[in-house]
């Protein structure tokens, strides 16, 4: 999860503290429709797995706890923070 963090604070210069587990990606324009299939690469990097899009919601990629859970939990078992 240390990378996904990494990646949003990277696209996301002007963002101070936390991003809590819960909290809404795409309504807090942390991911945008110009970094989504760069989001949706890194998790594949990351969890070593390929995302297949028709398999996929928007809800999947909305928060970082369904993030986790959707495609880390095996790659990453570290708790997500609760921020």
């Amino acid at each position: 999860m240390e990378q996904v963090l990494a990646w949003l604070h990277e696209k996301n210069p002007g963002l101070d503290g936390e991003i809590r587990s819960d909290e809404d990606l795409i309504e807090a324009r942390l991911i945008d429709s110009m970094d989504f299939l760069e989001f949706i690469d890194l998790l594949e990097e990351i969890s070593g797995d390929t995302i297949d899009l028709q398999e996929v919601t928007i809800d999947d990629f909305r928060t970082l706890a369904r993030v986790q859970e959707r495609f880390l939990n095996s790659a990453d078992p570290a708790e997500v923070p609760a921020g």
